[in-house]
C-alpha cells in the first residue's frame, strides 16, 4: 500500500522550531483560504514540549493560513515527500492575529517601505553539526572535510534548488564536524521563510542519511557555538540599492547607519530575541569567535555589527555586494521575530536619525535573564511586539523555569537534543 502525501502548513514559532499541522495533500486546494484550525495556546509549546504558562488558556481558535508562494518538498525518509507551507495566524473572522510571528515581521517591512521607501534584503547564514563525519585535527575549512561529509552538502543544496532557493555557500567551519550553509538575498519576509525550510532541509537531508543535522547554538559549554548571522542590505523606491556611499563613515549610507544605530541602541533587548536560548549566551563569551559587546565593526567578525567588504571593482557592482551582518543571533530564535526585532529597531534609527558616533560600546548581556531584563523594561519593544511582549516574555519565563538547577552541560544536552 502506498502511502498518503502529506501537506504540513506551520511556522516558525517562539522557540524557533516549526509548528503547525498536517493535512493529505489531496485536501490542501481546500486549505489554501482558510488553513487549518489551531488553539492559540499552541503558540506556548516550549522547546522541550509542555506548556509552561499560557496567556491564552484552552479557549478560542485561530486559523494558521498557507501562503502558497512557500511551497516546499522535505524529504521523508521511507515515506513520499511532505509539502511544507508557511503560513500565518489569522482568526476565524479572517483578521490577522497580533502574536503571529510571521505578521511580526511582516508588520515591521511595510513600516519600512511605508516610511522611509526602503526595501530589506536579507540573508541568513546558519551553522550546524553534522553527526554523519568525523573530527579530525585541522579540519577547519579543508577540502578533507567537505570530502569526509559525503552525500550531505550536495544533497541539501539539491533539495535547496528544488525548492527554489540559490545556494550561495556550503563549506566546512570552524568547530568539530561543523558546516555552514547560506542562501542568497532576497527580500525580508522570503528571506526568513528561506531561513526556516533551510533548516527543515537540512535537518530531514541528514536523517536520510542516518544521521542529523544539529543547529543549536552550543552542543558543550566549552565547544565551538553555530551561529545564525543575519546579512542585511537595503533599496530604494527604484530598486536601487541604498546601503552603501563610499564618502561616508564605514562606507555606510545615511540610511544604513541609521538602521545599525537603532540596532545597536537596541541591542541589549534585541539579543533577548535573536540569541533566546540560555545556551546562546555560552557561545557569546571571550575566545569563542562570537560578539562580546554592543559594537560596530568594519570587516571585524568579533564585531556584534559587521559591516561586510564589497570586491567588485565596478562602483555599482560593489554597492550590489555591499552589506551589514548582525551576529548576535542563533537557530534558537525564530527568523521572523529575529529578523522583524532588527528592522523594528533599525526604523527607530531612521526615525530618530541616530548616528554611530553617538553610541559607546557596551557588554552584550551575559544570560537570557539579563537580556529578558532589557527586553522587559525596553518601551520601544513593547511598542513594536504590541501583546506579543508580554506572552514572549511568559514564554521565556517558562523555559528558563524548566532549566532551573542544571548545571551548563546538562542545558546544552537539552538543547542539542531538540534543534
Amino acid at each position: 500500500m502506498m502511502p498518503e502525501p502529506l501537506a504540513f502548513i506551520g511556522t516558525a514559532d517562539l522557540a524557533g522550531l516549526l509548528r503547525g499541522k498536517s493535512i493529505p495533500l489531496a485536501e490542501l486546494p481546500n486549505r489554501m483560504g482558510r488553513g487549518v484550525g489551531i488553539a492559540p495556546s499552541n503558540l506556548m509549546l516550549s522547546v522541550f514540549g509542555p506548556i509552561h504558562d499560557t496567556p491564552f488558556g484552552t479557549a478560542g481558535e485561530l486559523m494558521l493560513v498557507p501562503d502558497p508562494g512557500t511551497e516546499t518538498l522535505i524529504p521523508a525518509p521511507g515515506g513520499p515527500d511532505i509539502h511544507l507551507l508557511l503560513g500565518d495566524f489569522h482568526g476565524t473572522d479572517g483578521v490577522p492575529w497580533d502574536c503571529c510571528p510571521r505578521g511580526f515581521l511582516r508588520r515591521a517591512l511595510l513600516a519600512l517601505e511605508a516610511e522611509f521607501g526602503l526595501t530589506l534584503l536579507a540573508a541568513f547564514e546558519q551553522e550546524l553539526v553534522y553527526t554523519g563525519t568525523e573530527d579530525r585535527p585541522g579540519s577547519p575549512y579543508t577540502l578533507d572535510a567537505l570530502r569526509r561529509q559525503g552525500a550531505f552538502g550536495g544533497a541539501l543544496l539539491a533539495a535547496m534548488c528544488r525548492a527554489g532557493i540559490a545556494p550561495d555557500s556550503f563549506l566546512a567551519e570552524y568547530g568539530p564536524c561543523q558546516f555552514e550553509v547560506t542562501a542568497g538575498p532576497v527580500p525580508g519576509l522570503s528571506a526568513a521563510d528561506q531561513a526556516v525550510q533551510v533548516r527543515e532541509l537540512a535537518r530531514a537531508v541528514a536523517a536520510g542519511l542516518g544521521h542529523r543535522a544539529i543547529l543549536a547554538p552550543m552542543l558543550r559549554p566549552d565547544g565551538t557555538g553555530n551561529g545564525t548571522h543575519v546579512h542585511w542590505s537595503l533599496l530604494d523606491r527604484a530598486g536601487q540599492p541604498a546601503t552603501h556611499d563610499p564618502a561616508r563613515l564605514h562606507g555606510l549610507s545615511a540610511a544604513a547607519e541609521h538602521m545599525a544605530a537603532g540596532m545597536l541602541h537596541h541591542m541589549p533587548a534585541l539579543v533577548a530575541v535573536t540569541a533566546p536560548s540560555a545556551a546562546s549566551y555560552y557561545r557569546l563569551r571571550p575566545g569563542r569567535w562570537a560578539p562580546t559587546r554592543v559594537d560596530l565593526g568594519v570587516q571585524d567578525r568579533g564585531s556584534a555589527i559587521r559591516v561586510c567588504p564589497a570586491h567588485a571593482a565596478a562602483p555599482d557592482s560593489a554597492a550590489r555586494q555591499f552589506n551589514v551582518e548582525f551576529r548576535v543571533a542563533d537557530a534558537a530564535a525564530s527568523p521572523y521575530l529575529a529578523l522583524g526585532a532588527l528592522v523594528w529597531a533599525g526604523l527607530d534609527g531612521l526615525r530618530r536619525g541616530l548616528t554611530l558616533d553617538s553610541l559607546a560600546p557596551a557588554p552584550l548581556p551575559a544570560s537570557l535573564a539579563e537580556a529578558m531584563g532589557h527586553f522587559q523594561a525596553s518601551a520601544a519593544a513593547a511598542d513594536w511586539f504590541g501583546p506579543l511582549h508580554d506572552v514572549y516574555l511568559r514564554f521565556k519565563r517558562g523555559e528558563l523555569t524548566a532549566l532551573a538547577g542544571l548545571d551548563e552541560a546538562a542545558i546544552c544536552a537539552r538543547y542539542a537534543a531538540i534543534y
